[in-house]
């Protein structure tokens, strides 16, 4: 409901009615609407994110590959429907600050610190040229909350559409010729 609504619009006795449970159990789980949009973060992006980390830690050969590797996964996420928490982050920051900090806190910044992990890993391996990591996140990740932000919006009503999982592929292959180290192929 969130993501056909939006966070103001959605009424928890709505969200009730459509789970088949009276307000009063749903009050029982969760206290206000910010609860119950932090448990939905929390149980159904937060495990993606989990195993990207995971992936990530796991990996033992080149960088690029794990870029790579790392693709298909968030391709395949940005297909989903929970794919659309960004756009409403962005949406609802200013009325609801409260969500919008705790999704920083939880996701971007997570996200972030892995991110910023797989660059330095990168750095140090001799594969990426030298530089803040920190640096090159809006770089990265400008391209692929675009890509979610137009399929949840204006590409509802367009006819343009967009292949996340070849657009991915196309912009880390563009990233990553951008980030190597002088003479790496």
């Amino acid at each position: 409901m969130f993501a056909e609504r939006g966070f103001a619009a959605t009424k928890l006795e709505d969200v009730a009615r459509e789970a088949g449970i009276s307000k009063g159990t749903l009050y029982l789980y969760y206290a206000t609407k910010e609860d119950l949009f932090r448990a939905v973060v929390q149980q159904k992006l937060l495990p993606n994110l989990e195993r990207l980390e995971a992936a990530a830690a796991a990996h033992t050969g080149s960088i690029v590959s794990l870029f790579r590797q790392l693709a298909d996964p968030v391709a395949d996420l940005m297909e989903r429907d929970i794919a659309v928490i960004p756009k409403l982050i962005l949406s609802e920051a200013g009325n609801f600050p409260e969500i919008a900090k705790f999704y920083a806190e939880e996701v971007v910044g997570r996200g972030k610190r892995l991110f910023d992990r797989i660059l330095q890993r990168g750095i140090e391996s001799g594969e990426f040229r030298a530089g803040n990591a920190s640096d090159l996140l809006p770089i990265f990740f400008g391209p692929v909350l675009m890509l979610l932000l137009w399929r949840h919006s204006i590409g509802r009503h367009s006819g343009e559409k967009f292949d996340s999982r070849t657009v991915l592929h196309t912009h880390i292959d563009m990233f990553l010729r951008g980030v190597a180290a002088d003479g790496a192929a």
